[in-house]
């Protein structure tokens, strides 16, 4: 396969592919239920017309529901030039499932509108946001119960906060309005730690994975992330917050890969520093005792221990995964590794963490904030000061009974309930801890292959069982 035909590439294909897969490792199925779940359900696709300076645009969008086995629909809303339907619905089928995995109550969706912001102004950007959550508002496409849109790539807390106002502008006095969209600034609902969400559930996978000594074995590596090296690709929201909580774990980034290149240091990159010096000078590239890479796609083959490709779909294709050194692979962006490349990469004994359950951080924290904004209180508020009061009662009564003084060090760690962002990373934790053990169990009982399959079983069948307690196939 060409590296054009590569880039043309359908990525819902590639879903069905890996679809396809799984359900060979799926007994007992009624006739018509797995192309159910496979189909997307509603696909909107939308031309509205923005008077941009002087001139009317017309703007190409979409809003995708792959899934209603449960609501409401949850899915990211990505501004790129690159938008389409094939994109939007693909992208849609991975939250169905990756929701699944994780136990999130959602079915997906996923949204997109074709325009450049980093060409158009904020203005526009903002006129653009509220006419498309208008023409969502009248088809019924969005809301606390209904779809619930969330940011992706090109999008963040403002564009949510736009959405958010003009729903609630439009469905006024609504209680719960504040639900019908996350990733919204804490000053308007949102959730601490929801930023990071993304970026530490594939810290937590990666993590959990790095513990386990038999599967560490397979690929000749040592237990833990302590000197493992490790190339970032992308260094977006996923990819610099991923970075950053590999590096407080003691492993080492080697090399960070841009759209203009890459950087390469053997010993390690401060990627803190790296992401100032690319907001200074708009560039990764020339960054202080680092080496540039001109062509990014080779950094992907420079030899480590774990990939992280954290940008867009497709970039390890037939081309280049013969070339891919890493032992551990693991997918913090949508789709990056096409299924032929799979099938090579899982001949060489690589081990590939996939992408729905990998990135399933983002939803994970959106679910939290979207039962804040139904409960009406935030995290900790209620319980925070009365924890504090018990951890004194008890510091009291061990003082007494031991006759010694715990430091006021001490104390402070002990005695202080938890806040809000304490609560979510708990939670997100425990999430991407069961989810992990939940696929490599199912692996190993069902004699699967690989984590991708797995994954897709596991998901599959609990869309299944939604499915048919739902008494919709008796």
């Amino acid at each position: 396969m060409s590296k054009n035909k590569t880039s043309a590439y359908s990525f819902f294909n590639c879903i069905e592919k890996n679809f396809d897969k799984a359900t060979r490792f799926i007994s007992s199925i009624k006739k018509g239920l797995l192309e159910q779940i496979k189909a997307c359900n509603a696909v909107y696709r939308m031309h509205f017309p923005v008077k941009i300076g002087k001139e009317i645009k017309v703007i190409e969008a979409y809003r995708v529901q792959h899934s209603h086995h449960k609501l409401p629909c949850k899915g990211g809303i990505r501004y790129s030039m690159k938008v389409n339907q094939d994109e939007v619905m693909t992208l849609a089928a991975l939250m169905t499932y990756k929701c699944a995995i994780v136990d999130v109550p959602f079915g997906g969706a996923k949204g997109g509108i074709k325009i450049d912001p980093q060409t158009i102004s904020s203005e526009n950007i903002e006129k653009i946001t509220r006419r498309y959550t208008s023409e969502l508002i009248k088809k019924n496409f969005i809301g606390p119960g209904i779809d619930v849109p969330a940011p992706d790539y090109g999008t963040g807390e403002r564009e949510m906060s736009w959405i958010f106002d003009t729903f609630l502008s439009l469905r006024s006095g609504d209680v719960d309005a504040l639900a019908c969209v996350t990733g919204k600034p804490v000053s308007q609902g949102g959730v601490r730690g929801r930023k990071e969400a993304t970026g530490l559930g594939v810290f937590y996978g990666i993590r959990e994975l790095c513990h386990l000594k038999e599967d560490m074995s397979s690929v000749g590596l040592d237990v833990g992330l302590v000197g493992k090296k490790i190339i970032i690709q992308g260094l977006g929201n996923v990819g610099y917050h991923a970075a950053t909580f590999f590096h407080k774990a003691g492993a080492i980034i080697i090399a960070v890969a841009e759209r203009e290149g890459a950087i390469y240091n053997e010993k390690g990159l401060n990627v803190s520093k790296v992401f100032l010096h690319l907001k200074n000078t708009g560039s990764i590239l020339n960054f202080p005792e680092s080496k540039n890479i001109k062509n990014t796609e080779k950094a992907l083959e420079l030899e480590c221990d774990i990939l992280i490709p954290a940008a867009l779909e497709n970039v390890i294709h037939v081309n280049n995964a013969n070339y891919i050194k890493a032992k551990i692979i693991g997918e913090a962006a949508n789709g990056p590794i096409t299924p032929e490349a799979d099938d090579i990469l899982e001949k060489k004994g690589v081990i590939i963490v996939p992408d729905i359950y990998l990135n399933a951080g983002g939803v994970t924290v959106s679910y939290f904030e979207w039962l804040k904004n139904l409960s009406h209180v935030r995290y900790g508020r209620m319980e925070k000061k009365f924890r504090e009061n018990m951890n004194a009662g008890l510091l009291q009564v061990i003082e007494t009974v031991s006759n010694k003084k715990i430091t006021i060090e001490e104390k402070k760690s002990i005695l202080r309930g938890p806040r809000e962002i304490d609560l979510i990373h708990s939670g997100l934790e425990d999430t991407m801890i069961n989810g992990f053990h939940k696929i490599r169990d199912l692996k190993k009982s069902s004699k699967i292959d690989n984590m991708r399959t797995a994954a897709f079983v596991l998901a599959i069948n609990k869309i299944i069982d939604s499915y048919e307690k739902l008494g919709i196939f008796p």
